[in-house]
């Protein structure tokens, strides 16, 4: 077996969380009486933490008062409706079956909140998880390799039998910076044109081809599903 690990981006990747996201940012953007986003907007918003996403989403110079207002809205909001509109993509949970039961220690590395993380995991798989990690205090966010890191050294495996499955270019740039292999979800949150010009090598239309592929040898594994 190639991998002895394969570590998940959430959002966009083994959750389809767009629904629940776009809700709370309108939510959060209307009660603090800014314009609603479109959800196609707010797909491009998501990958870098909360305070990226509400950032964004508010209007181009909004008093920094009103940013924290609509930050503290959402967070209230999406803790209490994160689970409304959400759902495992298709074939996810074959996916996730199919690497247990080879043995291969499966986790979840996000820069959602830590809680939302570990209880959207824990409602959608249960017992399936080895760890999650999400956005903590004081732990620099996705691009940056430390929680990958942290997850490879915490369940003892090696960088070289690791992988990382993620749908956006900050997954691409996360596996990079943590020097393990990247397998790109296009159908996620990003495009597949946007994958490729983000640089992703390895990409996938569809849990079952990255199964296929994960449970591979080296060389079928690099031919993956590259249709342009």
């Amino acid at each position: 077996m190639r991998f002895d690990l394969v570590i998940f981006d959430l959002d966009g990747t083994i959750l389809d969380t767009l629904g629940d996201l776009a809700s709370a940012v309108n939510f959060a953007l209307e009660s603090n009486g800014l314009p609603a986003r479109t959800t196609d907007e707010v797909r491009m918003f998501v990958g870098n933490g909360v305070r990226k996403l509400v950032s964004r989403a508010v209007p181009q110079g909004t008093p920094d008062g009103v940013i924290e207002a609509v930050y503290a809205s959402f967070g209230e909001r999406y803790r209490a409706h994160s689970a409304e509109l959400t759902r495992p993509y298709d074939g996810i949970a074959e996916l996730l079956a199919a690497l247990g039961r080879e043995g291969i220690k499966l986790a979840v590395v996000s820069n959602k909140p830590d809680d939302a993380v570990g209880g959207l995991c824990g409602k959608y798989f249960p017992d399936t998880f080895d760890m999650t990690v999400g956005a903590r205090d004081g732990v620099p966010h996705k691009p940056s390799p430390q929680s990958v890191s942290c997850v490879i050294d915490a369940l003892g495996c090696e960088r070289a039998k690791t992988a990382y499955v993620g749908d956006s270019d900050v997954d691409i740039m996360t596996a990079k910076n943590a020097g393990i292999e990247i397998f790109s979800a296009a159908w996620g949150f990003r495009s597949r044109e946007f994958l490729i010009k983000s640089g992703a090598v390895r990409l996938y239309d569809t849990p079952r081809e990255l199964m296929d592929a994960l449970l591979a040898d080296r060389d079928i594994a690099d031919i993956g599903s590259q249709r342009s």
